[in-house]
Protein backbone atom coordinates (compact mmCIF):
# COMPACT_ATOMS: atom_id res chain seq x y z
CA UNK A 1 0.00 0.00 0.00
CA UNK A 2 2.54 2.32 1.09
CA UNK A 3 5.10 1.77 -1.81
CA UNK A 4 1.95 2.51 -4.27
CA UNK A 5 1.14 5.39 -1.95
CA UNK A 6 4.81 6.73 -2.48
CA UNK A 7 5.01 6.15 -6.13
CA UNK A 8 1.52 7.08 -7.64
CA UNK A 9 0.44 9.84 -4.37
CA UNK A 10 2.61 12.87 -5.51
CA UNK A 11 1.58 12.93 -8.83
CA UNK A 12 -2.56 12.47 -7.49
CA UNK A 13 -4.43 15.45 -7.56
CA UNK A 14 -6.06 15.56 -3.73
CA UNK A 15 -4.60 12.10 -2.72
CA UNK A 16 -5.97 11.33 0.99
CA UNK A 17 -8.73 13.98 0.38
CA UNK A 18 -10.85 12.21 -2.13
CA UNK A 19 -12.36 8.65 -1.38
CA UNK A 20 -12.49 5.77 -3.38
CA UNK A 21 -15.12 3.63 -4.13
CA UNK A 22 -17.00 3.00 -0.58
CA UNK A 23 -17.97 -0.51 -2.00
CA UNK A 24 -15.09 -1.47 -3.88
CA UNK A 25 -13.09 -0.49 -0.18
CA UNK A 26 -14.69 -2.50 1.64
CA UNK A 27 -15.10 -5.66 -0.51
CA UNK A 28 -10.60 -5.36 -0.56
CA UNK A 29 -10.86 -4.79 3.06
CA UNK A 30 -13.02 -7.82 3.88
CA UNK A 31 -10.32 -9.64 1.24
CA UNK A 32 -7.50 -8.34 3.19
CA UNK A 33 -8.87 -9.39 6.50
CA UNK A 34 -9.06 -12.78 5.05
CA UNK A 35 -5.48 -13.04 4.22
CA UNK A 36 -6.60 -13.24 0.38
CA UNK A 37 -3.84 -11.42 -2.41
CA UNK A 38 -5.32 -8.56 -3.28
CA UNK A 39 -3.50 -6.51 -6.09
CA UNK A 40 -4.04 -3.29 -5.32
CA UNK A 41 -1.97 -1.73 -8.45
CA UNK A 42 -5.23 -2.82 -10.20
CA UNK A 43 -7.36 -0.40 -8.19
CA UNK A 44 -7.54 3.42 -8.41
CA UNK A 45 -5.25 5.35 -6.22
CA UNK A 46 -7.72 6.67 -4.33
CA UNK A 47 -9.29 3.25 -3.12
CA UNK A 48 -5.89 2.11 -1.64
CA UNK A 49 -5.49 5.73 0.31
CA UNK A 50 -8.87 4.92 1.78
CA UNK A 51 -7.84 1.42 2.73
CA UNK A 52 -4.66 2.92 4.20
CA UNK A 53 -6.14 5.34 5.58
CA UNK A 54 -8.85 2.70 7.56
CA UNK A 55 -5.92 0.32 8.65
CA UNK A 56 -4.85 3.82 10.64
CA UNK A 57 -8.15 3.92 12.43
CA UNK A 58 -8.24 0.58 13.27
CA UNK A 59 -4.73 0.56 15.27
CA UNK A 60 -5.63 -0.42 18.61
CA UNK A 61 -5.14 2.88 20.55
CA UNK A 62 -3.82 4.35 17.78
CA UNK A 63 -0.31 4.53 15.65
CA UNK A 64 0.75 7.49 18.15
CA UNK A 65 -0.20 5.44 20.97
CA UNK A 66 -3.57 7.51 22.91
CA UNK A 67 -1.65 6.49 26.01
CA UNK A 68 0.68 10.23 24.92
CA UNK A 69 -2.40 11.50 23.58
CA UNK A 70 -2.14 14.66 26.04
CA UNK A 71 2.01 14.96 25.44
CA UNK A 72 1.43 15.07 21.80
CA UNK A 73 -1.23 17.10 21.83
CA UNK A 74 1.08 19.85 23.98
CA UNK A 75 4.37 19.25 21.73
CA UNK A 76 2.82 22.45 19.28
CA UNK A 77 2.54 24.96 22.16
CA UNK A 78 6.37 24.64 23.02
CA UNK A 79 8.55 27.34 22.38
CA UNK A 80 10.68 27.42 19.29
CA UNK A 81 11.06 24.32 16.37
CA UNK A 82 14.12 22.66 18.09
CA UNK A 83 12.67 21.98 21.48
CA UNK A 84 9.59 20.80 19.35
CA UNK A 85 11.58 18.53 17.34
CA UNK A 86 13.11 17.37 20.75
CA UNK A 87 9.65 16.28 21.86
CA UNK A 88 8.54 14.32 19.22
CA UNK A 89 12.05 12.24 19.07
CA UNK A 90 11.22 11.69 23.20
CA UNK A 91 7.86 10.42 22.46
CA UNK A 92 9.09 8.35 19.07
CA UNK A 93 11.44 6.87 21.61
CA UNK A 94 8.05 5.59 23.92
CA UNK A 95 6.40 4.13 20.92
CA UNK A 96 6.80 0.38 19.65
CA UNK A 97 9.26 -0.21 17.43
CA UNK A 98 6.40 -1.46 15.13
CA UNK A 99 4.72 2.10 15.03
CA UNK A 100 7.88 3.65 15.07
CA UNK A 101 8.87 1.66 11.73
CA UNK A 102 5.44 1.96 9.96
CA UNK A 103 5.47 5.96 10.77
CA UNK A 104 8.70 6.37 8.93
CA UNK A 105 7.39 4.77 5.67
CA UNK A 106 3.81 6.83 6.47
CA UNK A 107 6.43 10.07 6.56
CA UNK A 108 8.01 9.14 3.86
CA UNK A 109 5.46 9.44 1.56
CA UNK A 110 3.95 12.38 2.97
CA UNK A 111 7.09 13.97 2.40
CA UNK A 112 7.09 12.92 -0.83
CA UNK A 113 3.62 14.29 -1.73
CA UNK A 114 4.42 17.92 0.00
CA UNK A 115 7.59 18.18 -2.60
CA UNK A 116 5.12 17.60 -4.90
CA UNK A 117 2.48 20.39 -3.90
CA UNK A 118 1.98 22.25 -6.74
CA UNK A 119 0.80 19.40 -9.02
CA UNK A 120 -1.21 17.28 -6.59
CA UNK A 121 -2.71 20.55 -4.27
CA UNK A 122 -1.46 18.60 -0.91
CA UNK A 123 0.71 20.40 0.55
CA UNK A 124 1.92 19.69 4.01
CA UNK A 125 -1.44 21.41 5.92
CA UNK A 126 -3.82 19.68 3.61
CA UNK A 127 -2.00 16.19 3.82
CA UNK A 128 -2.08 16.93 8.02
CA UNK A 129 -6.07 17.68 7.88
CA UNK A 130 -6.69 14.33 5.55
CA UNK A 131 -4.50 12.05 7.55
CA UNK A 132 -3.94 13.13 11.48
CA UNK A 133 -7.52 11.65 12.70
CA UNK A 134 -6.41 8.34 11.70
CA UNK A 135 -3.07 8.95 12.94
CA UNK A 136 -4.09 9.79 16.77
CA UNK A 137 -7.82 10.24 18.89
CA UNK A 138 -7.97 11.02 22.25
CA UNK A 139 -8.62 7.86 24.81
CA UNK A 140 -11.99 8.95 25.86
CA UNK A 141 -15.01 10.70 23.52
CA UNK A 142 -15.48 14.16 24.22
CA UNK A 143 -17.67 16.89 23.38
CA UNK A 144 -17.86 18.15 19.73
CA UNK A 145 -16.16 21.38 20.73
CA UNK A 146 -13.11 19.64 22.41
CA UNK A 147 -12.94 17.44 19.42
CA UNK A 148 -12.88 20.06 17.08
CA UNK A 149 -9.80 21.77 19.17
CA UNK A 150 -8.14 18.09 19.47
CA UNK A 151 -8.36 17.52 16.25
CA UNK A 152 -7.15 20.89 15.07
CA UNK A 153 -4.09 20.94 17.37
CA UNK A 154 -3.10 17.12 15.89
CA UNK A 155 -3.58 18.75 11.95
CA UNK A 156 -0.51 21.12 13.36
CA UNK A 157 1.41 18.46 14.66
CA UNK A 158 0.87 16.12 11.77
CA UNK A 159 1.84 19.52 9.43
CA UNK A 160 5.44 20.08 11.72
CA UNK A 161 6.08 16.48 11.62
CA UNK A 162 5.43 16.41 7.57
CA UNK A 163 7.43 19.73 7.11
CA UNK A 164 10.31 18.31 9.25
CA UNK A 165 10.52 14.64 8.64
CA UNK A 166 13.69 14.87 7.55
CA UNK A 167 15.19 16.20 10.80
CA UNK A 168 13.08 13.70 13.48
CA UNK A 169 13.55 10.76 11.41
CA UNK A 170 16.82 11.22 9.32
CA UNK A 171 17.72 12.08 6.19
CA UNK A 172 17.40 8.42 5.02
CA UNK A 173 13.87 8.76 4.92
CA UNK A 174 14.35 10.02 1.62
CA UNK A 175 15.69 6.61 0.55
CA UNK A 176 13.35 4.11 1.95
CA UNK A 177 11.30 3.25 -1.04
CA UNK A 178 14.77 3.07 -2.87
CA UNK A 179 14.98 3.06 -6.27
CA UNK A 180 10.73 2.18 -7.50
Amino acid sequence: MLSLLYQEGPSTEGIFRRSGSAKICKELKEKLDSGAEVDLACESIFVTASLFKDFLRNIPGSILSSQLCDKWVSVMDQGNNEERIKSIQRLIEQLPRANVVLLRYIFGVLHGIEMRSEENQMNAFNLAICIAPSLLWPPVSSTPDVESEFTKKISSLVQFLTENCCRIFGEEINSLFGEI
